[in-house]
C-alpha cells in the first residue's frame, strides 16, 4: 500500500508544473509595467510600415476613355502621357468615335465608356454628368478658289444651292448647324458626311463643298476662306465641348486619377 501511494506521489511530481522563482515572478511583473509602452511603440512602427507601403503601392486599374478624332479641345495625348507617368499600372482603353457624341454618350450610359470627351445638347441626357471644357466657333468655310470666296457678305439662302461637308448626323457640331438652317427655314444638301475634321476641311480646300468647321481647324488648315453670311448665321454658332461621365456610378480610383489631370491640360482656344 505504501509503495502504491509512493509511486502516486512520483507520477504527479512527474507532469507538475515548477513553480516560478521570485526572480522569475519579479520580471513578470516588470514587463506588465511596460506592456502599454511597448505596445504603443509596436502600434507606432506599424503605422509608419503601413504609410510607407501606402506611398509604395502602384494604383492600378483600367478606364476606358471615348473621344472623337482631330478635336483638339483637350491634348488628349499630354494628358494620357501624364497619368502613364504618374500611375504606369493604370491601363487606358481609348475607343474614338464612330458615332459621334451620341454615340458617346450612349456608351457612357451602358456602362461602355467611363468617361468621354463629347459635344452634348443643351439638356443633357438623364444619367449624365456634364462639364463644359471649352466653346468652340463654327465658321462656315469654302475653298479659297470658291466663286463665293469672291464676294463680301452673302445671304444664307445663298448657301442653299451649294453642297455640303458635314459630320454625320449624332455629331454636336451637325446638329448645331442643323437647327441654325431648321430655323432660317433654308433647306440645305449634305454632299458629303465625313466623321472626321480634318479630312472635312481637306475635302472643302480641294472645292467638294461648303462646311461650318471648328475654328482651331480652320486655322491650321491652308487653302479655306472663311464666309462673312448674313441673316440668322451673323451670330457665331458655337460648339462646346465636355467632359462626361456617369452620374450612377462611382468613380473608381484610376478614373479619379485621370479626372484630376483633366483642366491641365484643355487647350487655350
Amino acid at each position: 500500500m505504501e509503495q502504491d501511494r509512493a509511486r502516486r506521489r512520483d507520477r504527479a511530481g512527474k507532469y507538475a508544473s515548477p513553480r516560478p522563482s521570485t526572480s522569475q515572478q519579479h520580471t513578470t511583473g516588470a514587463g506588465a509595467a511596460l506592456l502599454p509602452e511597448a505596445r504603443a511603440t509596436l502600434n507606432a512602427a506599424q503605422a509608419a510600415q503601413d504609410a510607407v507601403r501606402a506611398a509604395q503601392d502602384t494604383l492600378r486599374g483600367t478606364v476606358n476613355v471615348g473621344a472623337m478624332a482631330s478635336v483638339e479641345v483637350v491634348d488628349l495625348p499630354a494628358l494620357l502621357g501624364q497619368l502613364h507617368a504618374r500611375h504606369p499600372a493604370i491601363d487606358v482603353r481609348l475607343r474614338l468615335a464612330t458615332a459621334g457624341s451620341a454615340g458617346l454618350a450612349h456608351a457612357l450610359l451602358s456602362g461602355d465608356l467611363d468617361v468621354a470627351f463629347l459635344s452634348l445638347p443643351e439638356r443633357k441626357p438623364a444619367g449624365i454628368d456634364a462639364r463644359e471644357l471649352a466653346t468652340v466657333p463654327l465658321v462656315p468655310v469654302v475653298s479659297a478658289v470658291h466663286p463665293l470666296a469672291q464676294q463680301g457678305k452673302v445671304a444664307l439662302a445663298d448657301l442653299a444651292a451649294e453642297p455640303f461637308v458635314d459630320f454625320p448626323p449624332g455629331y454636336g457640331n451637325r446638329e448645331v448647324v442643323d437647327r441654325a438652317f431648321a430655323a432660317a427655314g433654308v433647306v440645305r444638301r449634305v454632299a458629303l458626311e465625313v466623321p472626321d475634321i480634318d479630312m472635312g476641311a481637306a475635302l472643302v480646300r480641294h472645292g467638294l463643298g461648303i462646311a461650318f468647321l471648328p475654328a482651331f481647324a480652320v486655322a491650321r488648315t491652308p487653302g479655306l476662306h472663311v464666309l462673312d453670311v448674313l441673316d440668322v448665321l451673323d451670330t457665331t454658332l458655337r460648339w462646346s465641348m465636355h467632359l462626361g461621365t456617369s452620374s450612377t456610378r462611382r468613380p473608381s480610383s484610376a478614373l479619379r486619377a485621370l479626372l484630376d489631370l483633366v483642366d491641365l491640360h484643355v487647350i487655350a482656344l
